[in-house]
């Protein structure tokens, strides 16, 4: 009798006892976090839904209004205000439909947390409108600056803010100050001799 454990392997060194317990060790290891990862799957992911009341600043009115964490400032001006100029033309703001003004700049409702427009001041298009009708209003009317109506409000924010920063602007400056707003049925001239007409005054205030 030599005294070796008969699963030894005398080249390898590796005893055979000592590798299948190893083995059955890793083996339990492996169904107890395969079980483990099995009942994680099985657990509902935790989705916020808890909705809080705020208050905006909208038009010059001050409103409360009820919104979910993920909810659009587009949607709680459309779905609860009542605010439906603003247009839902493309979720990712491209079409420019869904301009407003924030702190007076132009931004995409359709990409702003109406939580994260607390203490703002908020301008839709309603603002131009009413008993006294802004300029740029009346210039799309006189030179026809609209056919489907879809981007016609976005347009018409979008003028206002431009040529508020820029009350002489040329028609080259306008055509870039607008390429942020895209009308499908093609009146870009017309919104240009709008904006135009505003800059010259040849419309009524």
């Amino acid at each position: 009798m030599t005294g070796k454990d008969p699963g030894s392997n005398a080249r390898s060194g590796v005893n055979r006892r000592a590798f299948l317990k190893g083995s059955g060790a890793v083996a339990a290891a492996t169904a107890l976090h395969q079980t483990e990862l099995a009942n994680a799957q099985e657990q509902p992911a935790a989705i916020v839904r808890e909705s809080t009341s705020i208050k905006l600043d909208v038009n010059g009115a001050e409103h409360t209004v009820k919104v979910e964490p993920r909810d659009t400032l587009l949607e709680t001006l459309r779905y609860q205000l009542d605010l439906t100029g603003a247009k839902p033309v493309s979720l990712d703001g491209s079409s420019g439909a869904c301009t407003v003004l924030v702190d007076g700049k132009p931004m995409m409702a359709s990409l702003l947390l109406s939580v994260a427009c607390q203490g703002k001041r908020i301008e839709t298009v309603e603002s131009l409108g009413g008993d006294k009708v802004d300029p740029v209003v009346r210039a799309f009317v006189t030179h026809d600056a609209e056919q489907c109506g879809f981007c016609t409000p976005g347009f018409v924010v979008a003028v206002r803010a431009f040529l508020n920063k820029n009350p002489k602007a040329t028609i080259d400056e306008i055509r870039a100050g607008l390429n942020g707003n895209i009308c499908r049925c093609g009146t870009y001239a017309n919104v240009i001799q709008a904006a135009v007409a505003v800059v010259k005054g040849d419309v009524n205030g």
